[in-house]
């Protein structure tokens, strides 16, 4: 897809605009200021002139997916997603300040961090499988790092369905870190391919580089990357500090044969859990779903190209409001101690009372009078 300049950011009822975050090929990332609850938040906007149908399709299933998924720990949580009033949809997710995208190549990470990262993806991705759904794009810049430094798993943009993939499913990929049966594009994605997106995403960042990549200029352009990784001819990551043990476990998430690879993400994550043990290092939650679980009822429609979503120039009030008789805490439990079935409180009238109180007054008056008079009072 063809470079483009930024869109600007709508108004969004609510939310008021900060500055920019990112641009990919065909959304915008800006940052705003939610009023309540006070926070920042991302949100991801098509631009207004976007209308291709294949766009409008993914940018839904980002929402849909983010809804299924983001109660995980490890994966960005979603908190909304409507159509601005110039008409564009947007999904409304966790502000996180950091990401993965550039870090790997310009620092050392440390090799317990990396693992326990790979161990969280582990669980992210086997949640996302056991809810019938793959992501088809894990890469070092879609792991994001929230403003408490954990790592979560963001873009779900071209995800896609694990058992209803046709043959016109949109083939999407980041070669770099691809299976060579994708890159060959005989298939849209498995849970074998993303067994090995994921080795590659934990390769690269302990060799600060992709797994296929060469250090000379010039020899790292996409049909190169291709013909490398489809001969998948594993090279050890070049540092001291990396066991055997860790170079056979990503050696095997990159077999040529996915067959090969780890049955599962929840199997990959199990072997980096037995290298940190053997390591001496304590080993990382896999946090995946009980038994039990199941995803929402309604699932997620990889074909809807309609804008779905509350469209709104404005934040609607209430013509008329019930006023309290007082206000406070009090106020409120009152309201909400309430029986509406009871009878409706007699109404309060204030003559009978001022007349009988009247009465009382000259009957006192006149019975200290008669006292006196007859000595009884002195």
């Amino acid at each position: 897809m063809p470079q483009r300049l930024p869109s600007s950011p709508p108004i969004l009822p609510g939310l008021a605009y900060i500055r920019p975050l990112g641009s990919g090929g065909f959304a915008d990332v800006f940052l705003y200021g939610q009023d309540m609850p006070r926070r920042d938040v991302a949100v991801k906007v098509l631009p207004s002139d976007v209308r291709d149908a294949d766009l409008l399709r993914m940018f839904n299933a980002e929402a849909d997916v983010l809804a299924h998924l983001s109660a995980h720990p490890s994966i960005v949580t979603v908190y909304q997603a409507g159509i601005s009033a110039d008409g564009r949809p947007y999904i409304v997710m966790e502000y996180c300040p950091g990401s993965l995208a550039q870090r790997f190549r310009v620092e050392r990470m440390p090799l317990a961090e990396v693992l326990s990262i790979g161990v969280r993806m582990s669980g992210a991705l086997e949640s996302a499988h056991h809810a019938g759904l793959i992501h088809r794009d894990v890469k070092p810049s879609n792991i994001l790092v929230t403003t408490f430094g954990a790592p979560v798993l963001a873009d779900f943009g071209i995800s896609s369905s694990l058992v209803r993939q046709g043959a016109d499913e949109m083939m999407a990929m980041s070669v770099p870190w691809s299976a060579p049966e994708v890159v060959a594009e005989q298939t849209a994605g498995t849970v074998a391919s993303e067994v090995w997106s994921l080795g590659a995403t934990v390769y690269s960042l302990l060799a600060g580089h992709s797994p296929f990549e060469r250090r000379e200029k010039g020899q790292n352009s996409r049909e190169q990357l291709r013909r490398r990784i489809a001969r998948a001819s594993y090279t050890d990551v070049a540092r001291a500090d990396v066991p055997a043990a860790l170079q056979q476990v990503l050696a095997q998430s990159m077999s040529r044969n996915p067959s090969a690879r780890h049955a599962s993400a929840l199997a990959f994550g199990e072997a980096l859990q037995t290298v940190q043990v053997d390591m001496g290092l304590p080993a990382t939650p896999l946090e995946v779903p009980a038994a039990e679980w199941a995803p929402a009822a309604r699932t997620v429609d990889f074909a809807d190209p309609t804008l779905r979503g509350p469209a709104r120039s404005h934040i609607e009030r209430e013509g008329s409001r019930k006023h309290r008789a007082s206000s406070g805490v009090a106020g409120y439990a009152r309201d909400e101690d309430t029986d509406i079935s009871a009878p409706a409180p007699r109404t309060f009238h204030p003559l009978p009372w001022v007349l009988a109180t009247a009465t009382a007054v000259t009957t006192a008056a006149v019975v200290v009078a008669a006292l006196y008079a007859t000595g009884v009072l002195r």
